[in-house]
């Protein structure tokens, strides 16, 4: 009896310790990969004319879905890390999206196209354009994280959308819906 204490102790000592491991692999961060969207976006790049179509759309969340369905993907903690590594992936598109339209204004000025007389130049506009969309963005996600009265389904939704407004915004000023 003695001798079988230990290996009593032993086996709780092990069943604890793979639970820790367990709860610790639960809790690390869900995995994200932004294959999924930029698949989709190929797809739909490939399949509309002029970049018009709208089914586009579609494609944004596609990673955050997938990593939602990850096992440590499904709390509200793993869904808000998948939400925002794809808003972090449309925060990037934007950028690159931003700069190239911010080229072109200039070259546009220095070819000494303005917007019919105006004051402003491209470059002015633009500047505006982005900043009033920061607002609105803000704005239209605080409505949104203010429907769910403070419960815990307000931080996913929240995410999701700025997720949805940062990749319209992206997809726009890359091109979609330009014609």
């Amino acid at each position: 009896m003695l001798a079988s204490l230990p290996m009593k102790i032993l086996l709780i000592t092990l069943l604890a310790m793979s639970g820790m491991c367990l709860a610790a692999a639960s809790d690390a961060e869900p995995p994200f990969s932004s294959q999924d969207t930029e698949d989709c976006v190929a797809q739909a790049t490939a399949q509309s004319l002029n970049l018009g179509d709208h089914a586009v759309l579609a494609c944004v969340g596609r990673s955050a879905q997938a990593c939602m369905m990850t096992p440590s993907g499904g709390s509200t903690l793993g869904m808000m890390a998948c939400l925002d590594a794809e808003l972090e992936y449309w925060n990037e598109r934007l950028e690159t999206a931003y700069v190239a339209r911010l080229a072109m204004a200039k070259a546009q000025e220095g070819e000494g196209l303005n917007l019919r007389g105006t004051a402003l130049s491209l470059q002015q506009t633009l500047q505006a354009t982005y900043d009033s969309w920061l607002a609105f963005r803000e704005a239209a996600c605080l409505y949104e994280q203010a429907q769910w009265f403070g419960g815990s389904g307000g931080g996913p939704a929240t995410l999701a959308c700025y997720l949805h407004e940062t990749a319209r915004q992206t997809l726009k000023w890359e091109g979609w819906w330009a014609h």
